[in-house]
């Protein structure tokens, strides 16, 4: 559990940073029964396309609203629903991507912090 949420965080801002990296690689061309959403960039090696939070957020919210309640959370971001409750400070019922940036930023201050009192001789 105490790497849980740190692996988390690293996971969400690899993902960006990942996203936000141009791609030299093309994806198949392969007939889809629906239209990718905007920003696919290129095929992972494990078959799923890397997306920017932006994206991920707008595809799993699909009353288009900018707010992502939990329900549309466990269908399209399986983290973020994972963690809900704490990403939600307020106990709105829905989160937005503010939200989950605060909360992966706090996580990662919190990580950083315990690493560097780990590593101080007491």
């Amino acid at each position: 559990m105490r790497y849980t949420i740190p692996l988390i965080a690293a996971l969400l801002l690899a993902f960006q940073a990942q996203a936000q990296t141009p791609s030299t690689t093309t994806t198949p061309s392969v007939p889809a029964t629906t239209a990718p959403a905007p920003g696919y960039t290129a095929t992972a090696p494990h078959g799923r396309k890397h997306m920017t939070l932006q994206q991920r957020f707008d595809q799993a919210n699909t009353t288009h609203d900018g707010h992502l309640t939990p329900d549309q959370a466990k269908t399209g971001m399986p983290m973020v629903a994972k963690h809900f409750d704490a990403i939600d400070k307020d106990k709105k019922g829905y989160v937005t991507t503010e939200d989950i940036h605060s909360y992966t930023a706090q996580r990662r201050a919190a990580h950083h912090a315990g690493s560097h009192r780990a590593a101080s001789p007491s």
